[in-house]
Protein backbone atom coordinates (compact mmCIF):
# COMPACT_ATOMS: atom_id res chain seq x y z
CA UNK A 1 0.00 0.00 0.00
CA UNK A 2 1.56 3.31 -0.96
CA UNK A 3 1.19 6.16 1.54
CA UNK A 4 0.74 9.88 0.40
CA UNK A 5 1.24 12.60 3.37
CA UNK A 6 -0.59 16.58 2.59
CA UNK A 7 -2.15 19.19 4.69
CA UNK A 8 -5.64 19.10 2.85
CA UNK A 9 -7.01 16.34 0.33
CA UNK A 10 -10.37 17.07 -1.79
CA UNK A 11 -12.72 14.34 -2.86
CA UNK A 12 -14.41 15.18 -6.48
CA UNK A 13 -13.71 17.68 -9.33
CA UNK A 14 -16.99 19.25 -9.54
CA UNK A 15 -17.62 22.64 -9.23
CA UNK A 16 -17.48 22.54 -6.03
CA UNK A 17 -13.93 20.26 -5.70
CA UNK A 18 -12.42 22.56 -8.38
CA UNK A 19 -13.37 25.74 -6.18
CA UNK A 20 -11.90 24.89 -3.23
CA UNK A 21 -8.50 24.25 -4.95
CA UNK A 22 -8.36 27.03 -6.45
CA UNK A 23 -9.31 29.03 -3.09
CA UNK A 24 -6.09 27.14 -1.37
CA UNK A 25 -3.74 28.07 -4.35
CA UNK A 26 -4.62 31.06 -3.64
CA UNK A 27 -3.95 31.50 -0.09
CA UNK A 28 -0.56 29.90 -0.91
CA UNK A 29 -1.04 26.86 0.11
CA UNK A 30 -0.12 23.91 -2.73
CA UNK A 31 0.25 20.85 -0.22
CA UNK A 32 -3.26 19.38 -1.11
CA UNK A 33 -4.19 16.47 -3.45
CA UNK A 34 -7.54 16.24 -5.25
CA UNK A 35 -9.08 12.61 -5.73
CA UNK A 36 -11.24 11.53 -8.51
CA UNK A 37 -12.59 8.33 -9.27
CA UNK A 38 -13.50 9.23 -13.09
CA UNK A 39 -10.37 9.54 -15.72
CA UNK A 40 -11.60 12.80 -16.30
CA UNK A 41 -12.39 16.49 -14.16
CA UNK A 42 -16.20 17.62 -13.67
CA UNK A 43 -18.68 16.02 -11.85
CA UNK A 44 -22.13 16.33 -12.68
CA UNK A 45 -21.07 17.86 -15.83
CA UNK A 46 -18.83 15.22 -17.05
CA UNK A 47 -22.13 12.61 -16.57
CA UNK A 48 -25.06 14.35 -17.45
CA UNK A 49 -24.37 13.93 -21.22
CA UNK A 50 -27.80 12.89 -22.23
CA UNK A 51 -29.13 14.60 -25.29
CA UNK A 52 -30.43 18.67 -24.33
CA UNK A 53 -28.10 18.24 -21.22
CA UNK A 54 -27.69 22.03 -20.38
CA UNK A 55 -28.06 24.17 -17.37
CA UNK A 56 -31.16 26.14 -16.45
CA UNK A 57 -29.35 29.13 -14.85
CA UNK A 58 -27.97 31.53 -17.01
CA UNK A 59 -24.22 31.32 -18.01
CA UNK A 60 -22.73 34.73 -16.75
CA UNK A 61 -24.04 33.44 -13.25
CA UNK A 62 -23.35 29.92 -13.59
CA UNK A 63 -19.56 30.85 -13.53
CA UNK A 64 -16.83 31.83 -10.68
CA UNK A 65 -17.15 35.05 -10.23
CA UNK A 66 -13.16 35.47 -10.90
CA UNK A 67 -13.28 33.52 -13.82
CA UNK A 68 -16.07 34.77 -16.21
CA UNK A 69 -16.21 33.48 -19.50
CA UNK A 70 -16.69 36.14 -22.11
CA UNK A 71 -17.90 33.20 -25.23
CA UNK A 72 -20.40 31.60 -23.80
CA UNK A 73 -22.19 30.61 -26.98
CA UNK A 74 -25.68 30.73 -25.12
CA UNK A 75 -27.09 32.60 -22.83
CA UNK A 76 -28.48 28.96 -21.31
CA UNK A 77 -25.01 26.86 -21.52
CA UNK A 78 -25.40 23.38 -22.62
CA UNK A 79 -23.31 20.84 -21.00
CA UNK A 80 -20.25 20.36 -23.21
CA UNK A 81 -19.79 24.30 -22.81
CA UNK A 82 -19.99 24.09 -19.46
CA UNK A 83 -17.37 20.80 -18.92
CA UNK A 84 -14.86 22.43 -21.52
CA UNK A 85 -15.29 25.97 -18.95
CA UNK A 86 -14.37 23.69 -15.45
CA UNK A 87 -11.42 22.15 -17.36
CA UNK A 88 -10.38 25.45 -19.26
CA UNK A 89 -10.52 27.03 -15.92
CA UNK A 90 -8.83 24.12 -13.43
CA UNK A 91 -5.99 24.29 -15.95
CA UNK A 92 -5.93 28.66 -15.77
CA UNK A 93 -5.65 27.86 -12.03
CA UNK A 94 -2.73 25.10 -11.87
CA UNK A 95 -5.57 22.64 -10.00
CA UNK A 96 -5.20 19.46 -12.55
CA UNK A 97 -1.80 19.58 -11.26
CA UNK A 98 -2.84 18.26 -8.09
CA UNK A 99 -5.60 15.93 -9.40
CA UNK A 100 -5.22 12.11 -9.16
CA UNK A 101 -7.42 10.44 -11.61
CA UNK A 102 -9.07 7.03 -11.52
CA UNK A 103 -9.16 7.63 -6.97
CA UNK A 104 -12.07 6.64 -5.74
CA UNK A 105 -12.13 6.91 -2.29
CA UNK A 106 -13.89 4.33 -0.01
CA UNK A 107 -12.91 4.39 3.37
CA UNK A 108 -11.93 7.69 5.85
CA UNK A 109 -10.93 7.48 9.76
CA UNK A 110 -10.01 10.07 12.08
CA UNK A 111 -6.64 9.40 13.96
CA UNK A 112 -7.19 11.18 17.09
CA UNK A 113 -3.63 10.68 18.32
CA UNK A 114 -2.25 12.17 15.31
CA UNK A 115 -4.82 14.61 14.06
CA UNK A 116 -4.98 13.47 10.61
CA UNK A 117 -7.19 11.50 8.44
CA UNK A 118 -6.51 7.91 7.18
CA UNK A 119 -8.38 8.27 3.57
CA UNK A 120 -8.49 5.07 1.63
CA UNK A 121 -9.11 4.11 -2.19
CA UNK A 122 -10.65 1.12 -3.86
CA UNK A 123 -6.73 0.88 -5.77
CA UNK A 124 -5.33 -0.01 -2.22
CA UNK A 125 -3.36 3.78 -1.87
CA UNK A 126 -3.51 5.65 1.42
CA UNK A 127 -3.53 9.66 1.81
CA UNK A 128 -3.02 10.54 5.07
CA UNK A 129 -4.10 14.48 5.98
CA UNK A 130 -4.79 17.08 7.92
CA UNK A 131 -8.21 18.44 6.06
CA UNK A 132 -10.11 15.71 4.45
CA UNK A 133 -12.32 18.18 2.47
CA UNK A 134 -15.58 15.85 0.52
CA UNK A 135 -16.73 17.42 -2.57
CA UNK A 136 -18.85 14.81 -3.74
CA UNK A 137 -22.26 16.78 -3.47
CA UNK A 138 -25.59 15.89 -3.04
CA UNK A 139 -26.52 15.04 -7.02
CA UNK A 140 -23.60 12.58 -7.60
CA UNK A 141 -24.80 8.66 -7.83
CA UNK A 142 -28.12 8.07 -10.04
CA UNK A 143 -31.28 6.61 -8.32
CA UNK A 144 -32.89 4.25 -9.85
CA UNK A 145 -36.55 4.30 -8.21
CA UNK A 146 -37.33 0.61 -6.16
CA UNK A 147 -39.81 -0.48 -8.91
CA UNK A 148 -40.11 -4.42 -8.92
CA UNK A 149 -38.97 -6.64 -11.68
CA UNK A 150 -35.88 -3.89 -13.18
CA UNK A 151 -33.66 -6.35 -13.66
CA UNK A 152 -35.90 -8.14 -15.76
CA UNK A 153 -36.31 -6.30 -18.75
CA UNK A 154 -35.35 -7.94 -21.65
CA UNK A 155 -34.82 -4.84 -23.81
CA UNK A 156 -32.26 -1.93 -23.71
CA UNK A 157 -32.61 0.10 -20.45
CA UNK A 158 -30.21 3.29 -18.70
CA UNK A 159 -30.47 5.88 -16.51
CA UNK A 160 -30.47 9.31 -17.94
CA UNK A 161 -27.01 10.22 -15.86
CA UNK A 162 -25.17 7.32 -17.40
CA UNK A 163 -26.46 7.41 -20.94
CA UNK A 164 -26.05 5.17 -23.30
CA UNK A 165 -24.56 6.54 -26.55
CA UNK A 166 -24.71 3.35 -28.13
CA UNK A 167 -28.15 2.34 -27.81
CA UNK A 168 -30.21 2.92 -30.77
CA UNK A 169 -33.01 4.80 -30.39
CA UNK A 170 -34.81 5.71 -33.84
CA UNK A 171 -37.70 3.94 -34.63
CA UNK A 172 -37.99 2.57 -31.37
CA UNK A 173 -40.96 2.09 -28.76
CA UNK A 174 -39.47 4.42 -25.60
CA UNK A 175 -40.30 4.41 -22.29
CA UNK A 176 -39.57 7.49 -19.69
CA UNK A 177 -39.83 7.21 -16.23
CA UNK A 178 -39.68 10.66 -14.56
CA UNK A 179 -40.33 13.78 -15.77
CA UNK A 180 -37.91 15.97 -13.62
CA UNK A 181 -35.28 18.22 -14.99
CA UNK A 182 -33.35 15.61 -16.94
CA UNK A 183 -36.31 14.63 -18.76
CA UNK A 184 -37.92 17.73 -19.71
CA UNK A 185 -34.66 18.00 -21.65
CA UNK A 186 -34.03 15.09 -23.11
CA UNK A 187 -37.84 13.80 -24.10
CA UNK A 188 -37.84 16.50 -26.92
CA UNK A 189 -34.71 15.35 -28.05
CA UNK A 190 -35.65 11.55 -28.97
CA UNK A 191 -39.13 12.21 -29.69
CA UNK A 192 -38.64 13.55 -33.25
CA UNK A 193 -36.97 9.82 -33.80
CA UNK A 194 -38.91 7.58 -32.16
CA UNK A 195 -41.85 5.39 -33.11
CA UNK A 196 -43.23 6.41 -29.52
CA UNK A 197 -42.54 7.75 -26.53
CA UNK A 198 -44.75 6.90 -23.33
CA UNK A 199 -44.10 9.28 -20.84
CA UNK A 200 -44.63 7.83 -16.97
CA UNK A 201 -45.37 10.62 -14.86
CA UNK A 202 -45.42 10.32 -11.15
CA UNK A 203 -46.30 14.07 -10.78
CA UNK A 204 -46.79 17.27 -13.19
CA UNK A 205 -44.20 19.81 -13.07
CA UNK A 206 -44.46 23.96 -12.94
CA UNK A 207 -42.38 25.01 -16.23
CA UNK A 208 -41.68 28.44 -17.17
CA UNK A 209 -40.27 29.79 -19.90
CA UNK A 210 -36.31 29.56 -21.14
CA UNK A 211 -35.80 32.64 -22.03
CA UNK A 212 -32.61 31.41 -24.16
CA UNK A 213 -31.19 32.74 -27.53
CA UNK A 214 -27.36 32.25 -28.66
CA UNK A 215 -24.90 34.88 -28.41
CA UNK A 216 -24.21 36.42 -31.58
CA UNK A 217 -20.17 37.42 -32.74
CA UNK A 218 -21.61 41.10 -31.65
CA UNK A 219 -22.46 39.85 -28.12
CA UNK A 220 -18.96 38.66 -27.96
CA UNK A 221 -17.43 42.16 -29.58
CA UNK A 222 -19.44 43.91 -26.34
CA UNK A 223 -18.47 41.41 -23.53
CA UNK A 224 -14.61 42.35 -24.28
CA UNK A 225 -14.76 45.70 -25.27
CA UNK A 226 -17.57 46.49 -22.22
CA UNK A 227 -17.23 43.52 -19.58
CA UNK A 228 -19.82 45.57 -17.72
CA UNK A 229 -22.35 43.94 -19.92
CA UNK A 230 -22.12 40.89 -18.97
CA UNK A 231 -21.58 42.03 -15.15
CA UNK A 232 -25.10 43.67 -15.70
CA UNK A 233 -26.39 40.51 -16.61
CA UNK A 234 -24.85 38.29 -14.17
CA UNK A 235 -26.28 41.00 -11.57
CA UNK A 236 -29.87 41.49 -12.67
CA UNK A 237 -30.24 37.27 -12.74
CA UNK A 238 -28.38 37.01 -9.30
CA UNK A 239 -31.16 39.97 -7.71
CA UNK A 240 -33.84 38.02 -9.70
CA UNK A 241 -32.84 34.81 -8.15
CA UNK A 242 -32.43 36.29 -4.27
CA UNK A 243 -36.02 37.37 -4.81
CA UNK A 244 -37.28 34.17 -6.00
CA UNK A 245 -35.48 32.25 -3.08
CA UNK A 246 -36.96 34.73 -0.74
CA UNK A 247 -40.49 34.17 -2.05
CA UNK A 248 -40.14 30.32 -2.05
CA UNK A 249 -38.74 30.34 1.65
CA UNK A 250 -40.49 33.50 3.57
CA UNK A 251 -42.80 35.96 1.14
CA UNK A 252 -44.93 33.35 -0.35
CA UNK A 253 -47.51 36.30 -1.05
CA UNK A 254 -45.79 36.91 -4.33
CA UNK A 255 -46.35 32.96 -5.40
CA UNK A 256 -49.23 33.99 -7.70
CA UNK A 257 -47.11 35.91 -9.56
CA UNK A 258 -45.03 32.52 -11.32
CA UNK A 259 -47.80 30.41 -11.12
CA UNK A 260 -49.68 32.60 -13.65
CA UNK A 261 -46.65 32.28 -15.55
CA UNK A 262 -46.92 28.71 -15.75
CA UNK A 263 -50.33 28.50 -16.40
CA UNK A 264 -50.19 30.95 -19.12
CA UNK A 265 -46.67 28.85 -20.85
CA UNK A 266 -48.75 25.49 -20.23
CA UNK A 267 -52.00 26.80 -21.77
CA UNK A 268 -49.76 28.64 -24.87
CA UNK A 269 -47.92 25.10 -25.79
CA UNK A 270 -51.40 22.55 -25.02
CA UNK A 271 -54.23 22.90 -26.30
CA UNK A 272 -55.81 19.60 -25.78
CA UNK A 273 -57.84 20.15 -22.38
CA UNK A 274 -56.98 16.36 -21.25
CA UNK A 275 -53.81 16.80 -21.43
CA UNK A 276 -53.28 19.93 -19.97
CA UNK A 277 -54.99 18.89 -17.18
CA UNK A 278 -52.53 16.13 -16.60
CA UNK A 279 -49.69 18.32 -16.86
CA UNK A 280 -50.94 20.39 -14.23
CA UNK A 281 -49.54 20.45 -10.73
CA UNK A 282 -51.79 19.84 -7.67
CA UNK A 283 -49.19 21.06 -5.27
CA UNK A 284 -48.47 24.23 -4.23
CA UNK A 285 -45.98 25.76 -6.74
CA UNK A 286 -41.86 25.45 -5.89
CA UNK A 287 -42.51 22.48 -3.63
CA UNK A 288 -40.54 20.61 -6.24
CA UNK A 289 -38.09 22.31 -8.52
CA UNK A 290 -39.30 24.96 -10.87
CA UNK A 291 -38.59 23.64 -14.37
CA UNK A 292 -37.31 25.87 -17.76
CA UNK A 293 -38.64 24.74 -20.87
CA UNK A 294 -39.70 26.08 -24.65
CA UNK A 295 -39.55 22.32 -26.17
CA UNK A 296 -40.56 19.84 -23.47
CA UNK A 297 -44.82 20.83 -23.45
CA UNK A 298 -44.76 20.82 -27.69
CA UNK A 299 -42.89 17.53 -27.18
CA UNK A 300 -45.56 16.09 -25.05
CA UNK A 301 -48.67 17.32 -27.43
CA UNK A 302 -47.02 15.13 -30.52
CA UNK A 303 -48.78 12.39 -32.17
CA UNK A 304 -46.19 9.74 -31.21
CA UNK A 305 -45.95 11.01 -27.24
CA UNK A 306 -48.82 9.39 -24.66
CA UNK A 307 -48.74 10.44 -21.31
CA UNK A 308 -49.74 8.25 -18.50
CA UNK A 309 -50.21 9.06 -15.13
CA UNK A 310 -51.03 5.70 -13.78
CA UNK A 311 -48.50 4.54 -11.18
CA UNK A 312 -45.76 2.04 -12.54
CA UNK A 313 -45.98 -1.01 -10.15
CA UNK A 314 -43.89 -3.67 -11.78
CA UNK A 315 -41.21 -3.20 -15.11
CA UNK A 316 -42.14 -6.75 -17.30
CA UNK A 317 -39.80 -8.36 -19.46
CA UNK A 318 -41.44 -6.51 -22.41
CA UNK A 319 -42.29 -3.35 -20.67
CA UNK A 320 -43.62 -1.39 -18.03
CA UNK A 321 -46.83 -2.28 -16.54
CA UNK A 322 -49.00 0.22 -14.39
CA UNK A 323 -51.75 0.21 -11.61
CA UNK A 324 -54.74 -0.07 -14.27
CA UNK A 325 -53.13 -3.62 -14.85
CA UNK A 326 -51.97 -2.16 -18.52
CA UNK A 327 -48.99 -3.67 -19.86
CA UNK A 328 -46.75 -0.73 -22.31
CA UNK A 329 -44.78 -2.80 -24.34
CA UNK A 330 -41.49 -0.78 -25.25
CA UNK A 331 -37.88 -1.79 -26.80
CA UNK A 332 -36.30 0.85 -24.61
CA UNK A 333 -37.00 2.39 -20.98
CA UNK A 334 -35.09 5.69 -19.83
CA UNK A 335 -34.71 6.59 -16.12
CA UNK A 336 -35.02 10.00 -15.68
CA UNK A 337 -35.29 9.56 -11.42
CA UNK A 338 -32.74 11.68 -10.44
CA UNK A 339 -30.29 11.07 -7.75
CA UNK A 340 -29.65 9.86 -4.01
CA UNK A 341 -29.35 13.24 -2.57
CA UNK A 342 -30.05 12.31 0.44
CA UNK A 343 -26.90 9.90 0.75
CA UNK A 344 -24.99 12.30 1.34
CA UNK A 345 -21.15 11.10 1.17
CA UNK A 346 -21.86 7.27 0.58
CA UNK A 347 -20.54 4.89 -0.07
CA UNK A 348 -18.08 6.05 1.47
CA UNK A 349 -17.03 4.66 4.98
CA UNK A 350 -16.26 7.75 7.13
CA UNK A 351 -15.56 7.22 10.90
CA UNK A 352 -14.89 9.97 13.06
CA UNK A 353 -13.67 10.63 17.02
CA UNK A 354 -13.87 7.03 18.66
CA UNK A 355 -14.95 5.01 15.45
CA UNK A 356 -18.17 6.50 15.41
CA UNK A 357 -19.74 6.27 12.05
CA UNK A 358 -20.78 9.13 9.86
CA UNK A 359 -24.09 7.22 8.51
CA UNK A 360 -24.91 6.56 12.95
CA UNK A 361 -23.88 10.38 13.14
CA UNK A 362 -26.91 10.91 10.45
CA UNK A 363 -29.21 7.98 10.66
CA UNK A 364 -32.21 10.66 10.57
CA UNK A 365 -30.98 12.83 7.79
CA UNK A 366 -27.70 14.79 7.32
CA UNK A 367 -26.69 17.62 8.96
CA UNK A 368 -23.94 19.70 9.79
CA UNK A 369 -22.77 23.25 10.99
CA UNK A 370 -23.11 25.72 7.70
CA UNK A 371 -23.73 22.95 5.73
CA UNK A 372 -19.65 22.38 6.37
CA UNK A 373 -18.63 20.90 9.29
CA UNK A 374 -20.03 17.88 11.78
CA UNK A 375 -19.30 17.77 15.40
CA UNK A 376 -17.44 14.45 16.61
CA UNK A 377 -15.56 14.78 12.85
CA UNK A 378 -12.56 16.84 12.76
CA UNK A 379 -11.47 18.48 10.13
CA UNK A 380 -14.19 17.18 7.71
CA UNK A 381 -15.48 19.81 5.79
CA UNK A 382 -18.30 19.23 3.47
CA UNK A 383 -19.01 20.98 0.20
CA UNK A 384 -22.61 21.21 -1.42
CA UNK A 385 -22.97 19.60 1.95
CA UNK A 386 -26.74 19.85 3.93
CA UNK A 387 -29.10 22.12 3.74
CA UNK A 388 -27.27 24.46 0.87
CA UNK A 389 -28.63 23.61 -2.11
CA UNK A 390 -30.93 25.91 -3.83
CA UNK A 391 -34.57 26.50 -4.62
CA UNK A 392 -33.57 29.11 -7.10
CA UNK A 393 -30.40 30.81 -8.29
CA UNK A 394 -26.73 29.78 -8.69
CA UNK A 395 -24.99 26.70 -6.34
CA UNK A 396 -21.94 28.33 -7.89
CA UNK A 397 -22.75 31.05 -5.71
CA UNK A 398 -22.89 28.92 -2.82
CA UNK A 399 -19.92 26.33 -3.57
CA UNK A 400 -17.39 29.89 -3.88
CA UNK A 401 -18.52 30.48 -0.18
CA UNK A 402 -18.22 27.60 1.07
CA UNK A 403 -14.55 26.99 -0.37
CA UNK A 404 -13.31 30.64 0.82
CA UNK A 405 -14.71 28.75 4.31
CA UNK A 406 -12.57 25.89 3.96
CA UNK A 407 -9.95 27.73 2.92
CA UNK A 408 -9.46 29.75 6.02
CA UNK A 409 -10.15 26.94 8.32
CA UNK A 410 -7.37 25.08 6.22
CA UNK A 411 -5.24 28.02 7.02
CA UNK A 412 -6.00 27.84 11.06
CA UNK A 413 -4.24 24.25 11.02
CA UNK A 414 -1.58 24.58 8.66
CA UNK A 415 -0.79 27.80 11.19
CA UNK A 416 -1.26 25.52 13.79
CA UNK A 417 0.74 22.09 13.77
CA UNK A 418 -0.77 18.83 15.85
CA UNK A 419 -4.51 20.82 16.82
CA UNK A 420 -7.32 20.46 15.01
CA UNK A 421 -10.54 22.08 14.39
CA UNK A 422 -14.54 20.47 16.06
CA UNK A 423 -17.21 21.77 15.81
CA UNK A 424 -18.86 22.65 18.96
CA UNK A 425 -22.35 20.29 19.07
CA UNK A 426 -24.12 23.32 20.40
CA UNK A 427 -23.23 25.23 17.14
CA UNK A 428 -24.39 23.02 15.35
CA UNK A 429 -27.20 22.00 17.09
CA UNK A 430 -28.39 26.02 17.17
CA UNK A 431 -27.40 26.45 13.27
CA UNK A 432 -30.12 23.18 12.83
CA UNK A 433 -32.76 24.49 14.99
CA UNK A 434 -32.81 27.77 13.28
CA UNK A 435 -32.53 26.41 9.59
CA UNK A 436 -35.05 23.85 10.47
CA UNK A 437 -37.39 26.41 11.87
CA UNK A 438 -37.44 28.47 8.96
CA UNK A 439 -37.58 25.98 6.48
CA UNK A 440 -40.99 24.78 8.45
CA UNK A 441 -42.45 28.32 6.99
CA UNK A 442 -41.04 27.83 3.51
CA UNK A 443 -42.73 25.99 0.76
CA UNK A 444 -40.75 22.90 0.58
CA UNK A 445 -42.35 21.06 3.60
CA UNK A 446 -45.53 21.07 1.58
CA UNK A 447 -44.94 18.12 -0.44
CA UNK A 448 -42.67 15.30 -0.95
CA UNK A 449 -40.14 15.89 -2.71
CA UNK A 450 -35.89 14.92 -3.01
CA UNK A 451 -35.34 17.86 -0.71
CA UNK A 452 -36.91 16.17 2.23
CA UNK A 453 -36.13 12.73 3.52
CA UNK A 454 -38.48 9.89 5.05
CA UNK A 455 -38.51 11.37 7.85
CA UNK A 456 -40.17 14.83 6.87
CA UNK A 457 -36.82 16.76 7.20
CA UNK A 458 -35.44 19.01 4.58
CA UNK A 459 -31.65 17.90 4.01
CA UNK A 460 -30.88 19.80 1.20
CA UNK A 461 -32.09 23.05 1.13
CA UNK A 462 -30.91 26.53 2.45
CA UNK A 463 -33.48 28.50 4.04
CA UNK A 464 -33.23 32.08 3.07
CA UNK A 465 -30.75 34.38 0.05
CA UNK A 466 -27.49 33.33 -0.99
CA UNK A 467 -25.97 36.38 -0.24
CA UNK A 468 -26.78 35.89 3.71
CA UNK A 469 -25.16 32.44 3.59
CA UNK A 470 -22.58 34.57 2.61
CA UNK A 471 -22.04 37.21 5.00
CA UNK A 472 -22.24 34.03 7.52
CA UNK A 473 -19.78 32.14 5.89
CA UNK A 474 -17.30 34.97 5.36
CA UNK A 475 -14.65 33.51 8.07
CA UNK A 476 -14.27 31.17 10.53
CA UNK A 477 -15.46 31.33 14.40
CA UNK A 478 -13.60 29.70 16.22
CA UNK A 479 -16.04 30.30 18.86
CA UNK A 480 -17.57 27.63 17.19
CA UNK A 481 -14.96 25.09 17.11
CA UNK A 482 -13.14 23.14 19.94
CA UNK A 483 -9.22 23.26 19.46
CA UNK A 484 -8.22 19.81 19.88
CA UNK A 485 -4.65 18.46 20.52
CA UNK A 486 -3.21 15.54 18.87
CA UNK A 487 -2.22 12.39 20.98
Amino acid sequence: MTTTRTTALIVGTGFGGVATAIELRRSGLHDFVVLEKAEDLGGVWRENTYPGSGCDVPSPLYSYSYARNLRWPRRYAAQPDIHAYLERTARRFGVLQHIRFGQEVTSAEFDGGTGEWHVRTASGAEYVTRAFIAATGQLSRPALPPIPGIGDFEGTSFHSAEWNHGAELAGKRIAVIGTGASAIQFVPEIQPAAAHVTVFQRSAQYILPKRDHAYKPWHHKAFRVLPILQTLDRLGFWLYAEFAQQCLSKWRFFTPLFERQTSRHLREQVADLELRRKLTPDYALGCKRVLFSNDYLPAMTKSNVDLVTEKVIEVTPRGVRTADGVEHEVDVIIYGTGFAAQELLAPMRISGLDGRALSDAWSEGARAHLGITVPGFPNLFLIYGPNTNLGGGSIIYMLESQARYVRDAVRILAGNPGRYLDVRPVAEQEWDTEVQTRLARSVWTRCSSWYRNEHGRVVSNWPGRTHEYRRRTRKVNLADFRVGAAG
